[in-house]
């Protein structure tokens, strides 16, 4: 077994909206600044945070998720980065010791160290019974260390380290300052390229980090690299000699890394395109529309004849597409702001979409989808969605919660459109993909 060893810290809170992400990624860039390579990694299936990490790190931010991905990825992910970076640090999802597998227990599973941040605004002795809880649920986690955020001044901080019992330290108090807030909106904070001035606050946060944190290297922590993937090996390059456009600018951006990295391994090469710049990609054998914020580009993308045009051109010519949320809605007949401003789309699934003020999915699903021969294939994957459609289409299959019937989503195909709300993991399912996107048969 080849094992790998590189300082490792899992950042996680109390609960949601405690600043974990401005948190981590002030740290990185405080270790960046600093001369040394930070890699970052974010726990569950979120594609927004990860482009602040990007930027605060300086490389790639990937997912990690044991549901979704399966353990061996997220291993394999953790060894690779500890072959080439001096600290890997991963934000939590939601508080510690939520969800159906939580950040304590991943953080066992991997065996890195947790280092909690907790909000302690109004709150006295409770922060030392709330960090003795975080540490104490779970008898195997390594979580010796918190930060208090949102501290009133230095008497406040020196009552929360007299609320600590003596196995736990309080490494830093962050004051209230709107410099460590980030601006949000439906789906989470507003995306990093939409903050022209992130880059210089990143810097300043780090700074305010260096000043009010003792902020020292954890110790190193061993990873293992998990056995090649059989499927992989057996498949090869299905997709050699194709060459797939995939939609990446502030409408479309919700794309998960692994997906491009897998394309790439099936032999495919990825063309990027701008469904509100550009005009549409020629040559190409296949497009991917993946999610994002079509809603609040809905003029730009209606203006843009041009690539309307060029990809209902493609499509009527026989290419697959694969279509994910956003995507999907991109290629109804139309979609609804919020306010109920209506524009015409690509047209080419019968329906129409509407954004509504309320959650309408969320959670991580898993469909059984026949490929062109009819084969069943498994694959899961994620959705979180505030939209609503009606498309007069009969579902191929639904992608429901395992062992639940609390969200499901069904999956329209339509000629060689492939569409749903839910954000796939391709890697979950290579045989199925490299059919989606036209390999040989």
């Amino acid at each position: 077994m080849s094992l790998r060893h590189c300082p490792a810290l899992l950042i996680s809170a109390a609960g949601s909206h405690s600043g974990k992400t401005t948190l981590v990624a002030g740290m990185a860039r405080y270790w960046r600044n600093q001369g040394l390579r930070v890699q970052v990694f974010k726990l569950g299936p979120d594609f927004i945070d990860p482009k602040f990490h990007e930027l605060a790190s300086g490389q790639p931010c990937i997912q990690l998720d044991l549901t979704m991905m399966g353990s061996d990825a997220c291993h394999r992910h953790l060894h690779h980065a500890a072959g080439c970076n001096d600290l890997i640090l991963i934000e939590g999802v939601m508080g510690l010791h939520d969800g159906v597998v939580s950040s304590a227990e991943v953080a066992i599973e991997l065996g890195v160290p947790v280092l909690a941040i907790i909000n302690a605004e109004a709150m006295a002795q409770t922060f030392g019974a709330l960090a003795l809880g975080l540490a104490s649920y779970c008898p195997q986690l390594k979580l010796q260390q918190v930060i208090a955020n949102r501290v009133g001044g230095e008497g406040h901080a020196q009552m929360l380290r007299n609320a600590l019992p003596n196995n736990i330290e309080m490494v830093g108090a962050l004051p209230r300052n709107s410099e460590l807030s980030l601006p949000e909106r439906h789906l989470g904070l507003v995306q990093a390229e939409e903050q022209p001035q992130l880059d210089a606050q990143l810097d300043r946060i780090a700074a305010l980090l260096g000043d009010h944190l003792t902020l020292a290297l954890p110790n190193p922590v061993p990873f293992f690299e998990p056995a090649p993937c059989a499927t992989l090996a057996r498949l090869g390059k299905p997709l050699a000699g194709k060459t797939i456009a995939y939609a990446c600018d502030e409408a479309f951006s919700f794309i998960y890394r692994d997906n491009l990295d897998l394309l790439r391994h099936l032999g495919a090469t990825l063309q990027p395109f701008s469904p509100l710049q550009d005009a549409a990609p020629e040559s190409v054998d296949a497009l991917y529309l993946p999610g994002g914020y079509p809603e609040l580009h809905l003029d730009a993308l209606t203006c843009n004849r041009t690539m309307r045009l060029g990809l209902r051109q493609l499509a009527y010519s026989g290419i697959p597409i694969v279509a994910e949320c956003g995507g999907m809605l991109y290629l109804l007949e139309s979609l609804a702001d919020d306010k109920g401003r209506q524009a015409p789309m690509l047209g080419l699934l019968p329906g129409h979409g509407q954004l509504t003020p309320q959650l309408q999915g969320l959670g991580l699903l898993e469909a059984a989808i026949p490929d062109q021969n009819g084969q069943l294939h498994v694959i899961r994957g994620h959705c979180f969605h505030h939209s609503l459609s009606e498309i007069d289409l009969a579902p191929v299959a639904t992608a429901h919660q395992k062992n639940s019937i609390r969200q499901e989503e069904p999956v329209y195909q339509h000629g060689r459109i492939l569409a749903s709300y839910v954000h796939w993991y391709f890697p979950s399912a290579p045989e199925l993909v490299a059919d989606w996107f036209g390999a040989a048969r």
